[in-house]
C-alpha cells in the first residue's frame, strides 16, 4: 500500500512541476500581449488543477483505507519504518516547494493579468470619452434642433 501511496505523491509532483512550467509559460505570454495564447494555455492549467484535485483525493482515500479517521500523509508516519517515513518526508517536502513555487508564480499571473485589464479599460475610457458628443443639449428650448456655434467666431457689432 505505501508503494501505491509513494506512486501518487510522485505523480502530484510532477503535475506541480507541470503546473510551474505552464505557469511560466503563461506568464510570457502574458507579457508579450498574445490574448489567445494565454487562453489556450490556461484552458491546459485548468485541466492540470483538476487531476491534481482528483490525485490529491485518491491519495486522501488510500490513507483512509489504512488509517480511520487519516487524511495526511503524515498521520501515517508512526506506523512507518524509518527509511519509508524519510522517503515520505522527502516526498512531501519536494511537493510542498514545488506548490510554493507555482503559488508565486501564479500570483504573478494575476498581478499581470490584472495590470492589462485595467490598462485596456482605461483605454477603451479614454477612446469612448473622446467619441462620445460634448454637446449633451441636442435640442433648444422651441423643441427644435439647437445649432451650436464652432469654436472659431468672428464678433462683428456696431455701437
Amino acid at each position: 500500500m505505501y508503494r501505491l501511496l509513494e506512486e501518487n505523491l510522485v505523480r502530484q509532483n510532477k503535475a506541480l512541476m507541470l503546473l510551474y512550467i505552464l505557469l511560466e509559460e503563461e506568464f510570457t505570454r502574458l507579457m508579450s500581449s498574445n490574448p489567445q495564447g494565454v487562453s489556450q494555455i490556461e484552458l491546459s492549467i485548468q485541466e492540470l488543477m483538476r487531476q491534481i484535485a482528483s490525485e490529491r483525493l485518491s491519495l486522501r482515500k488510500m490513507i483512509g483505507t489504512l488509517v480511520k479517521g487519516a487524511t495526511r500523509v503524515r498521520d501515517l508516519y508512526l506506523m512507518m519504518d524509518d527509511e519509508t517515513r524519510e522517503t515520505f518526508q522527502g516526498l512531501v517536502k519536494l511537493l510542498e516547494e514545488t506548490q510554493q513555487k507555482s503559488a508565486v508564480q501564479a500570483a504573478k499571473n494575476n498581478e499581470m493579468a490584472k495590470a492589462l485589464f485595467d490598462q485596456s479599460k482605461g483605454l477603451l475610457k479614454f477612446m469612448h470619452d473622446q467619441i462620445k458628443p460634448k454637446n449633451t443639449g441636442a435640442y433648444g428650448s422651441t423643441g427644435r434642433f439647437a445649432k451650436s456655434p464652432g469654436n472659431a467666431r468672428i464678433l462683428t457689432g456696431r455701437l
